[in-house]
């Protein structure tokens, strides 16, 4: 099976789909891969180790998408990408379905097997594959970081000669995956940690950290059987603003992360909350790319509300490049192993397989994803309409 893994193309992207190590793991299944030149540019890994790893190198970009039985990258494909692929052709990467329906009907016109991985169910067995978690796991590190960068104080407890410095108070706003990495990180460096979530299942795993966990009697919230937080109520967000406001208001450091599964982020915190902070405060919304928990977050802005300082960045991740495409390499690598055919040397395409049926999209020529197609047909019907 002939594997192209491309460059990605976005002036922001510092990260890279397959690293020499996951790509030999790809030719010793029996693989063809072929990797377009200076694709480990932005991790200082060569052609050459690329070649040693057992892979050829693509000069053309063009023909080698065209010749592709299996496209494997990080970002979403162009249209025009989408029409250099065969029919057939398997296509996995972030497809951001949710927000670009247009793009799922492209690939489903153009017979095109699309995986999206953010796509993949959270099970047992899909941990070594799951890229929302890896990156989101980096995202909380980097939020830390940037945070202390950009803090005037230092976050532990000092007892010197001239004097003792008080630890850095760190709010925490969402305890997933991204939340508990960002917890323990600002504990790790010395700071005094709360945590909010509106899960009270995860209550547990933040004193488990050495935080203390908010607690704010919200009524009745709870979890997604994928494990993400179920969406509130405007009462419920109200009451949730009202509790976050005093723990704000007493920190050094906010970090937000609370994002529900396919829908916009909820704000969270105000304007009017962001201005009664303590000047020299800093904000990290981590949650600023899918609409954003900071009301005036502004995306890949570094704004300063009365003092307080409100980052928005977005692909924290991509600055720990390495990294991050260390790990999204791996879970996409044992995402391909396990349907592996060894004996065809083929990846083994079962849309009724339980992992595939939750991320396959489309599939001969058809939305083959129940809950995708359902958004798509309302917005063909009303096209037909006009």
């Amino acid at each position: 099976m002939r594997i192209f893994i491309p460059k990605e193309t976005a002036s922001a992207e510092t990260r890279v789909p397959i690293v020499p190590a996951t790509a030999a793991k790809l030719v010793k299944l029996g693989a063809e891969v072929e990797v377009e030149s200076g694709l480990g540019s932005s991790i200082h890994a060569s052609d050459d180790d690329y070649r040693s790893a057992g892979t050829s190198i693509s000069l053309e970009r063009v023909a080698s998408f065209r010749s592709a039985e299996m496209v494997l990258r990080l970002r979403k494909p162009s249209k025009e990408e989408v029409r250099l692929l065969k029919s057939g052709c398997i296509h996995i990467s972030y497809l951001d379905p949710f927000n670009d329906l247009q793009l799922v009907q492209e690939c489903a016109e153009a017979g095109i097997s699309a995986v999206s991985l953010e796509m993949i169910p959270r099970s047992t067995v899909a941990q070594k594959m799951d890229v929302l978690s890896s990156q989101a796991n980096l995202g909380g590190y980097v939020a830390v970081i940037l945070a202390a960068n950009r803090s005037g104080s230092i976050y532990p407890l000092m007892m010197t000669p001239a004097g003792t410095i008080r630890p850095a108070k760190v709010f925490v706003i969402g305890v997933g995956v991204a939340g508990l990495q960002a917890i323990a990180t600002a504990k790790r460096l010395g700071a005094a940690v709360s945590a909010f979530d509106t899960r009270p299942v995860v209550e547990e795993q933040v004193q488990s950290l050495g935080a203390k966990f908010i607690n704010v009697d919200l009524g009745e919230t709870g979890q997604t059987e994928q494990g993400y937080a179920k969406a509130l109520s405007p009462e419920q967000l109200e009451k949730q603003r009202e509790a976050m406001a005093a723990e704000c208001a007493q920190s050094d450091v906010v970090i937000t992360t609370a994002q529900v599964f396919g829908r916009r982020a909820p704000v969270i915190v105000s304007t009017a909350m962001v201005e009664k902070m303590k000047r020299g405060s800093v904000i990290v919304d981590m949650a600023v790319e899918s609409g954003g928990n900071v009301e005036c977050a502004r995306l890949d802005e570094e704004v300063e509300i009365n003092g307080v300082r409100v980052i928005g960045f977005s692909n924290l991740p991509g600055r720990v490049p390495r990294t991050a495409s260390q790990m999204y390499s791996n879970n996409l690598g044992a995402f391909v192993e396990h349907f592996w055919n060894t004996n065809a040397k083929a990846f083994q395409l079962d849309p009724e397989h339980p992992l595939l049926k939750g991320c396959l999209l489309t599939h001969g020529g058809a939305i083959c994803h129940e809950t995708i197609r359902n958004l798509v047909q309302p917005q063909s019907a009303a096209s037909v309409m006009t």
